[in-house]
């Protein structure tokens, strides 16, 4: 049975460059060998759930102001229709429904192109849910577990810690304090696997001061629900790419599961 997996993508300069955060991704790359694989991005948010159903995705750059080459870099993975019906039958309680409006955004093949370079897996792209509770998430993820079994990749693509308008772009490997608070207690809660404290920590900063908030808004965090979700109480739990950029995004990504099995 495949590992599931969390994934910090942060910037989407990660995609151009050789650092201690992308060698780790061409390493899982190496050892995880997926039929196909299914993410969840942060950068596609709706209303409701819906799940990419095309042989050919679509690259989308959905990012400004980076340097053309970023423009330039091609990453082409077919679709599986295969996994597409899968998955919307999987999460039919959840009224999930196919649409091909958005593609492969950066949060997908800015990771995807340093894990599997030859883009010869096929990639069907989820949506975030914005209108479920955070509960829900967990049980959106819950009800996708049967693809680990599958030989089909779950990925959650996001941040942590992820405020743009923080952001302090001359400290490339720097975190805030309160940041790193943030991120630590939540790592803290998914080792020790109480989901719930994980829930109030993510709500208690909606409600914190601006200037200390991890996430203004709370789509990055909410691949990571999806994630754990995904995974069993009884799993290995791996924390990788623990690495702070910018003050205020938090790299730190999960392995759920063994990668001796995948």
């Amino acid at each position: 049975m495949l590992p599931t997996l969390f994934i910090g993508h942060g910037s989407p300069l990660n995609a151009l460059q050789d650092n201690l955060i992308t060698r780790k991704w061409r390493d899982l790359g190496k050892l995880i060998k997926p039929s196909a694989i299914l993410v969840l991005s942060a950068h596609w948010h709706t209303k409701g759930l819906k799940i990419a159903h095309t042989p050919t995705p679509r690259q989308i750059y959905d990012m400004y102001g980076f340097p053309q080459e970023l423009y330039e870099l091609r990453y082409d993975p077919s679709g599986d229709s295969a996994l597409s019906l899968r998955a919307r039958e999987l999460l039919g309680s959840f009224g999930a429904e196919f649409d091909n409006s958005w593609g492969i955004d950066h949060g997908i093949w800015s990771v995807l192109s340093h894990m599997y370079p030859k883009a010869d897996i096929p990639i069907v792209a989820m949506s975030v849910n914005l209108h479920a509770t955070l509960q829900e998430q967990i049980l959106i993820g819950e009800a996708l577990y049967p693809l680990r079994e599958e030989n089909i990749l779950i990925i959650g693509s996001g941040n942590i810690v992820h405020n743009l308008s923080l952001m302090c772009w001359e400290k490339q490997d720097y975190g805030y304090e309160w940041a790193i608070e943030f991120d630590n207690a939540i790592k803290d809660a998914i080792l020790k696997r109480d989901f719930q404290r994980v829930i109030e920590s993510a709500l208690a900063q909606t409600k914190t001061q601006r200037c200390n908030q991890s996430f203004s808004t709370m789509e990055h965090f909410l691949p990571l629900l999806n994630i754990l979700g995904t995974s069993k109480d009884t799993e290995n739990v791996s924390v990788f790419n623990e690495i702070y950029q910018y003050g205020s995004t938090s790299m730190t990504s999960y392995i759920f599961g063994d990668l001796a099995k995948s």
